[in-house]
């Protein structure tokens, strides 16, 4: 009884000195966390040195009610465990998870009763707070994934782009047997497991967005000098469609891939004059038309803002600028539609 005892009281510590942690590993001190656990390691040793001087064999209610505790130290110690990795796969996908309420849980003691036991209830509610925390924290990070991956399918949907999301049945399998009841600890581990899919999902929708041509494909000096649509063309006086974006640059100027995808034509078209085009997801296609030189290949894979070709006035032009447009089944769509969603899709990342 006294190693059982013993043991509890040694991982309740390790809970209790732990739970700051967590904390700042959703604010993303993560260096600072390891950097502290030097200092921790010898806080619990002076605080388990301090526990084996003290004897806690009781009889009755308190050693079951210190068993119990024991349990759920477990518990507790796993979720910490589980929202560690949740955690780092979130700042990988650039996702902060809201900051835990503030806990002075782990400089806490077992402070004992006026019967010289431990103050047990005092002790379970710290342990029921911090798994509180725990559960809050893997539920953020659930939320957010889930809200951005709505946002992202909702803005790239609109022009018509589908998004391949993994579907959270995809890859499992196994007999069928029967349930086992692991209680809580069960319950954490399913918890774990759905936002893990909910990340998973968030990737497979940002993903998209980097094959999708939506960002500006010119960056510095420039200005729009004329829109998609009808317009008065400036050679012939007369209304004609145009079928682009022009941003009006200086020669020379770096042109941008809009989006992730592969080169498939450099060289020349009627009217458009020196032109590269990108193929992307979806069949779509991004055009840059009025180059002074290029600098990509049939080819070559491009991401978001691969430089692959300069500003000029080749072709029918009036002057240096960049003529782009978005295309599919070899028809012309306002790329205006793609750039606005790249913008919001930027806000939304942060």
């Amino acid at each position: 009884m006294f190693a059982v005892l013993f043991a509890g009281n040694g991982l309740l510590v390790t809970a209790l000195l732990l739970a700051p942690d967590i904390a700042r590993l959703l604010s993303g001190q993560n260096e600072q966390v390891i950097e502290a656990y030097e200092n921790r390691i010898a806080q619990l040793r002076v605080e388990v040195d301090r526990l084996h001087s003290r004897s806690y064999a009781q009889a009755g209610d308190i050693n079951l009610q210190l068993q119990e505790l024991a349990q759920q130290q477990e518990v507790l110690i796993e979720q910490h465990q589980l929202v560690r990795v949740l955690v780092d796969k979130a700042d990988e996908l650039g996702i902060e998870a809201a900051a835990l309420p503030a806990d002075e849980a782990g400089n806490m003691a077992l402070a004992p009763s006026s019967g010289g036991n431990p103050d047990i209830d005092a002790t379970a509610a710290a342990i029921a707070q911090m798994m509180d925390e725990t559960q809050f924290a893997m539920t953020s990070i659930a939320e957010t994934a889930t809200k951005r991956t709505d946002s992202i399918v909702a803005e790239l949907s609109g022009l018509g782009i589908a998004v391949d999301l993994p579907s959270e049945l995809e890859g499992v399998g196994g007999p069928l047997l029967l349930p086992r009841d692991d209680g809580e600890a069960s319950a954490t581990v399913d918890d774990a497991n759905a936002v893990m899919a909910a990340l998973i999902r968030y990737k497979a929708a940002r993903d998209g967005i980097d094959g999708a041509p939506i960002h500006m494909p010119i960056s510095g000096n420039f200005r729009q000098s004329s829109g998609f649509g009808n317009r008065t063309d400036p050679f012939t006086g007369g209304r004609a469609f145009h079928s682009g974006l022009d941003f009006a640059a200086p020669k020379g100027t770096t042109v941008l891939s809009a989006g992730k995808g592969v080169v498939s034509f450099v060289g020349t078209k009627s009217g458009y004059g020196n032109v590269v085009e990108v193929t992307h997801a979806n069949g779509l296609i991004s055009r840059y038309g009025h180059l002074s030189g290029f600098l990509s290949e049939v080819g070559q894979a491009v991401n978001t803002g691969t430089p692959i070709a300069k500003v000029g006035s080749t072709g029918r032009s009036t002057g240096p600028h960049l003529h782009f447009e978005v295309r599919k089944a070899d028809s012309a769509i306002n790329p205006k539609a793609f750039l606005e969603a790249g913008k919001r899709l930027l806000a939304l990342l942060g």
